[in-house]
């Protein structure tokens, strides 16, 4: 399905979004806009964006700042990190405004995508997002993974983040792709400590709290970064908003899934999140 390249300016970086044709005979149809995880562009999202459009959804996906259509390439000179991403999904639903206006307006953020998600919600509260939907979303403390496995992803974690601090950047070796050394940074600490960061002097955590808007939270099978307990963990901070809690299946979906894969599954999840953007 091809879609319509955009380009939002926020701060002198370029953020790439893609915006697919519109379903057909569903006149103001509610409009997703998806936020990928670290390191996945946007492109790849497009058999899913093809799933939640054959349900009746508007939808456009937005790289993050540093990855596919989006700039700047992460360097040593490069040091934005949460905070950045919040200001350019914000920037990107002002820039959606002419087609949002009069629609209901759903956020989904897969993994990174989805903290970003729901640190927009808390820091943004004048915002005009109708709901939230997380997929394979969590965050990752160290303490939330079964068995002896945390043990293992405190260091991983942290070497990560020592290896971004000691080079300026982090390279992408083996993880995430080439990202700017805040944005681990900022990843890091969730998951040493399981909670958010502070940005720019504002608690996250207590703002997190205080979100109203409805969420969707589905985590999936056999997901090897997230699993379902450090979606969980961000649920539990959920406490004012109304939270469906959901887990997303093979027997579902029909085919093997992890982290990234479920999004070639995505049709039954699809009709989800579409009922969810309409009761909402």
């Amino acid at each position: 399905m091809d879609y319509r390249q955009e380009f939002v300016e926020v701060d002198g970086a370029r953020i790439g979004l893609q915006v697919y044709p519109e379903p057909d005979g569903v006149p103001d149809a509610p409009v997703v806009l998806i936020v990928p995880a670290m390191g996945v562009r946007a492109r790849y999202y497009r058999p899913f964006a093809a799933a939640l459009r054959d349900a009746g959804l508007a939808v456009a996906v937005a790289d993050l700042r540093g990855t596919g259509e989006s700039t700047p390439t992460p360097s040593r000179g490069c040091r934005y990190g949460y905070a950045e991403l919040v200001d350019d999904i914000g920037a990107v639903l002002a820039a959606l405004k002419p087609l949002r206006d009069g629609r209901r307006t759903i956020l989904l953020g897969h993994s990174l995508g989805g903290q970003a998600s729901v640190l927009h919600l808390a820091l943004r509260e004048g915002h005009d997002v109708d709901g939230l939907a997380l997929v394979a979303v969590g965050l990752p403390w160290w303490r939330r993974y079964p068995g002896l496995r945390g043990y293992g992803v405190l260091p991983y974690t942290q070497g990560i983040a020592a290896v971004s601090r000691l080079l300026g950047v982090w390279p992408g070796w083996g993880f995430g792709g080439r990202q700017a050394r805040g944005v681990i940074r900022d990843w890091a600490h969730t998951a040493r400590t399981g909670r958010f960061p502070r940005l720019d002097g504002v608690d996250t955590e207590a703002a997190v709290r205080r979100i109203r808007t409805p969420v969707l939270a589905v985590s999936v099978d056999h997901d090897q970064y997230t699993p379902h307990a450090t979606l969980d963990h961000l649920c539990a901070k959920l406490v004012a908003a109304p939270v469906a809690r959901e887990h997303y299946t093979e027997a579902q979906s029909g085919a093997r899934m992890d982290h990234f894969t479920w999004v070639r599954a995505g049709a039954p999840l699809a009709r989800r999140v579409a009922r969810f953007a309409v009761g909402r």
